[in-house]
């Protein structure tokens, strides 16, 4: 029985077994595909046929553009130019202010509406890719915050359908090169990145400093770009993640820690070993051979090109529930 226990535990730790709440092979890749297959059939048939109505709008002038949207956010936010990162920066006014404190924000009890047919597009990344470890950062207090994060229920990852499907692409490529993927970060709701904007106002709050700003002063982290008001992990399709290297059984050195604010976190840092090269070379060709694109001020960060919502940034709470939910 304790062999038994033992092997369980190392199971969940390693990655190999991960809880069934965020963990069970419920909804296979090749049923996922399936399904985003039918749906794009059934939207070309309908942009078909909506065809000649759309060609005699654009041409009596310009289309409209459209609009980005905010799912169950605040009604101040005001739209922005996009930065490298995909982040709107800037004029955005945060939803849940510092005059609301946060034990009396209410609970979610229940998706709206809007929320669940938002989050029914959502997947759980562990039932798409069992092979995927996960050590959702802002789950927990190891995080430049050092709490956890509003909206993360569960140390979930997830993703848009179209996401998860290349990710599990992505990934599939780098087992066979000796590699798992480690998710530190996927989808991302707006109530996180309120909180992110919070704590950087908040100049006093240094307990993270040492491990993960050393090199910059808190009052700068907004004009230095690593901390913004609306982030492209609210939209869905985008994702934070490392190797794990089969062959020793620790994550691959990369030359730098996730999160971490300064240089050594850009993908062509000077002061790299051709080990901690090679590593950060594997990742960005795997991924962006299956459909991602990187940036250059973090080597751990990637987005899938053709996103399904480039304009629309969500806010329901990361969970297996909220997806569950959402599917009923």
């Amino acid at each position: 029985m304790k062999k038994y226990v033992l092997a369980l535990l190392t199971a969940i730790l390693t990655g190999t077994m991960t809880l069934t709440a965020c963990g069970a092979l419920t909804k296979p890749a090749e049923i996922l595909a399936e399904k985003i297959s039918t749906e794009k059939t059934s939207a070309e048939k309908t942009s078909a046929a909506d065809t000649e109505k759309e060609g005699r709008k654009e041409s009596s002038g310009a289309r409209e553009q459209k609009e980005p949207q905010i799912v169950i956010v605040s009604e101040t936010e005001k739209e922005t130019v996009d930065s490298e990162e995909g982040i709107r920066t800037d004029t955005f006014e945060v939803a849940g202010s510092s005059d609301v404190p946060d034990s009396s924000r209410p609970q979610v009890s229940a998706l709206p509406k809007d929320a669940a047919a938002a989050a029914a597009d959502f997947v759980v990344v562990s039932q798409v890719i069992p092979d995927a470890i996960l050590e959702i950062r802002y789950h927990s207090t190891f995080n430049f915050v050092g709490d956890r994060i509003d909206g993360y229920d569960e140390p979930c990852a997830l993703l848009t359908k179209e996401a998860a499907l290349a990710l599990k692409e992505a990934s599939d490529d780098l087992m066979a090169q000796g590699y798992r993927i480690k998710i530190y970060d996927a989808y991302r709701p707006q109530d996180a990145v309120n909180h992110f904007v919070r704590w950087a106002k908040d100049l006093g709050d240094t307990r993270m400093k040492a491990y993960f700003y050393p090199e910059v002063d808190k009052s700068q982290l907004f004009s230095s770009g690593y901390i913004a008001k609306r982030s492209g992990h609210s939209r869905g399709s985008t994702v934070d993640i490392t190797l794990f290297d089969l062959s020793t059984g620790k994550d691959a050195d990369m030359g730098g820690t996730f999160d971490y604010f300064g240089d050594a976190s850009h993908y062509e840092y000077k002061k790299l070993t051709p080990e901690q090269k090679n590593n950060r070379l594997i990742l960005r060709k795997a991924m962006t051979a299956h459909g991602f694109k990187p940036i250059s001020t973090e080597w751990w960060h990637f987005t899938l090109v053709d996103e399904p919502y480039p304009d629309t940034y969500f806010n329901f709470p990361v969970s297996s529930e909220a997806v569950e939910a959402a599917g009923n």
